[in-house]
């Protein structure tokens, strides 16, 4: 085979889904209801959560305030009690 015989054919496009940037399928982040969240809302917790790494129990109804979405719809960011950089499941948070 000779490289002519491919000379016109489109490899990236067979090979490579190139997003044109227009795309809506921009996921929501909702808590154990089904309530939207926002960056800045504020959740309770609807169970005892033990954080990995500490000592540390976060208790069922303890207020997180102050939290921000992550690109995972499934997980926020936030600071509770005396954990820093914490990142809760949303299966776990109520919108308060």
């Amino acid at each position: 085979m000779n490289e002519e015989d491919y000379s016109d054919y489109d490899y990236d496009s067979e090979y490579y889904n190139y997003d044109s940037g227009d795309s809506t399928d921009t996921q929501v982040t909702k808590d154990c209801n089904g309530n939207e969240l926002k960056d800045g809302d504020s959740v309770t917790l609807t169970q005892d959560l033990k954080v990995k790494g500490t000592s540390v129990n976060l208790k069922r109804g303890t207020l997180i305030k102050n939290i921000r979405l992550t690109d995972n719809p499934e997980e926020v960011e936030c600071h509770a009690e005396k954990v820093k950089n914490l990142v809760l499941k949303t299966k776990f948070l109520k919108k308060h």
